[in-house]
């Protein structure tokens, strides 16, 4: 990690541990802290009122408080994806801390710059068997970057300054810390940093060249760009070299947008041909998992598979397990355009014949997939819903998605025109992130549209926190896929054995009753036809407002892989 200078030096400040905690903070870019109130971290709640007071130092520190921890905690995780800014999560000890533990794991696998702090028993009592006393950092270390226990006030500046350091330094992900009851209450000092614009390690110049070589020499390369791109602020760099070199390219994650949906170099819509026909795949800033067959490309109708090259932003998250041509680690912009350079002094093989056939390929499915968005199905096809939602989306419009079968849709329709403007939970598939993100998004866009795409089934973690969105003013249309049951494990099951079981829900629920009776508002859709209108109302209502569209069970997504 590697850092510009601060601009001036650390402020000294004297006062409670809450107000050491949120000064810092606020020096690191926060605005907002999500919480549940528990009295452990009362201090934190005192300095961000204090914060908010008339001739305060520094932009202010707003409270929302959420109905379940795991949506504070996926709310702040929501906010590090789009800000690029930590997200803040202040968790009461015990089971406040452990609600949050699957959105600490869901932003280490997605590398989502999040700081969690957690209230603690009081030293003074501590193996007394005080209250919700529980050590908690054999909990969250797995899942985290960094995790501490500032064992006095003296300790909470600098190791909240640490905190905040290393999620937002490459490789981007959660940290946590906590303070013990007693010395949250107590006055200590300490140094409150100047902002520091954190920048990844400058890459290793011959990697760059021999990968911009691979580049040259092959006849059908393919460029994946994924969630780090975004994260590392590459998004320019890359769109950059995809323009000038005209390389085809596919984006998952929140790399979705980098290259702007309809782009004639965009050819997700062909991901199949591409990674399946390729001599050459450059993966950069998303690991290869499940959801890029691990690293193995190419190889149809007999040809040789793939070479692979894979770029990250840190050299801990390149690839252990696939075989590769090669790799660099470091700062994403750095290496964009190090290869764009390398290249433009080069002799390239010809490849418009190769990126023509792609964008015939996606032009091909975007014609079948016409008759799937136009549905007039009964039950209603769940396409149908995204012919309907992609038309009305604004270009800055955030889409959240929270489901299994019915978010596999929109991953396949949505192609956002602007980066940032996509979460999903990522490799980790955490369901009841949904109502976390989408008031993380609202609070981060206040301007834009929020969407959040849930199934029926996710919607049961987290649909209480509609009552969030109505307390704080914070409008988002919800739109339910809802076919009664677990989808993506009714098939599968009925694959394996012939029968499923435990995969099936109450038929139609009115879930928007339960979002209208929480103070917002919603439908029950049942027809195609009424679709398009009571997204019209949704989008109008300036209110939560969830559109519950009953679909078919039976229209499942053609998925390739399982995830194992």
């Amino acid at each position: 990690m590697t850092s510009t200078p601060p601009e001036s030096a650390p402020t000294e400040l004297t006062g409670h541990a809450g107000e050491l905690a949120v000064a810092v903070a606020q020096a690191h870019g926060v605005s907002t802290m999500f919480t549940l109130s528990g009295a452990h971290v009362f201090p934190m709640y005192d300095g961000a009122v204090k914060s908010q007071a008339e001739g305060a130092v520094g932009p202010p520190v707003s409270i929302l408080d959420v109905r379940h921890e795991q949506t504070a905690a996926f709310a702040a995780e929501a906010t590090g994806k789009l800000t690029r800014v930590p997200g803040l999560a202040v968790l009461t000890a015990g089971p406040g801390v452990t609600n949050g533990v699957s959105a600490m794991a869901q932003a280490n696998f997605a590398g989502s710059p999040m700081v969690v702090v957690g209230g603690r028993a009081p030293n003074n009592r501590w193996g007394t068997g005080a209250l919700q006393e529980i050590d908690h950092l054999p909990i969250v270390t797995p899942v985290t970057k960094h995790a501490a226990t500032l064992m006095t006030a003296n300790d909470v500046a600098a190791g909240f300054d640490t905190a905040f350091a290393l999620a937002r330094s490459s490789h981007r992900g959660p940290t946590y810390v906590d303070v013990p009851m007693d010395e949250f209450f107590n006055v200590g000092s300490g140094s409150v940093p100047s902002i520091v614009n954190y920048r990844g390690a400058e890459p290793d110049s011959d990697a760059i060249g021999r990968i911009a070589a691979l580049i040259a020499r092959a006849e059908r390369p393919v460029l994946v760009l994924g969630t780090d791109v975004w994260a590392d602020f590459a998004e320019e760099a890359a769109l950059r070299l995809v323009e000038e070199m005209g390389l085809p390219a596919i984006t998952n994650g929140m790399g979705r947008g980098v290259i702007p949906g309809g782009h004639r170099l965009l050819v997700t819509k062909a991901r199949g041909a591409a990674l399946g026909g390729a001599d050459l795949v450059v993966v950069v800033g998303t690991p290869l998992d499940f959801r890029l067959g691990y690293g193995v490309f190419g190889g149809k109708d007999g040809a040789e598979p793939a070479a692979v090259v894979h770029i990250a932003d840190s050299a801990d998250q390149l690839s252990r397990h696939a075989p590769l041509a090669d790799s660099v680690a470091g700062d994403l912009s750095s290496v964009f355009d190090g290869l764009l350079t390398a290249l433009a002094g080069s002799s390239r093989k010809d490849g418009s014949a190769w990126v023509s056939s792609l964008q015939d390929t996606a032009a091909a499915a975007a014609a079948r997939d016409a008759g799937l968005l136009g549905a007039e199905a009964d039950p209603i096809h769940p396409a149908r819903i995204y012919g309907e939602l992609v038309p009305r989306l604004a270009d800055d419009a955030v889409v959240i998605g929270d489901g299994g079968d019915f978010v596999s849709f929109a991953g396949k329709f949505v192609e956002p025109k602007r980066p940032g403007c996509w979460l999903d939970p990522g490799p980790y598939g955490c369901l009841g992130a949904g109502l976390g993100a989408a008031i993380g998004a609202r609070v981060a866009r206040p301007s834009a549209q929020v969407v959040l795409l849930l199934g029926d089934g996710a919607a049961g973690f987290s649909l209480m926190d509609v009552d969030t969105l109505v307390r704080h003013n914070l409008p988002v249309v919800m739109v339910m896929g809802n076919n009664s049951a677990w989808g993506l494990e009714k098939g599968p099951m009925q694959m394996l054995y012939g029968y499923d079981v435990a995969a099936d829900l109450a038929p139609r629920t009115a879930y928007d009753q339960v979002v209208s009776s929480l103070g917002g508002a919603g439908e029950t859709v049942t027809d195609p036809r009424q679709i398009g209108p009571a997204m019209d109302r949704a989008f109008a209502a300036n209110a939560p407002y969830l559109i519950n569209v009953i679909t078919d069970v039976n229209a499942a997504y053609p998925r390739t892989t399982f995830g194992i």
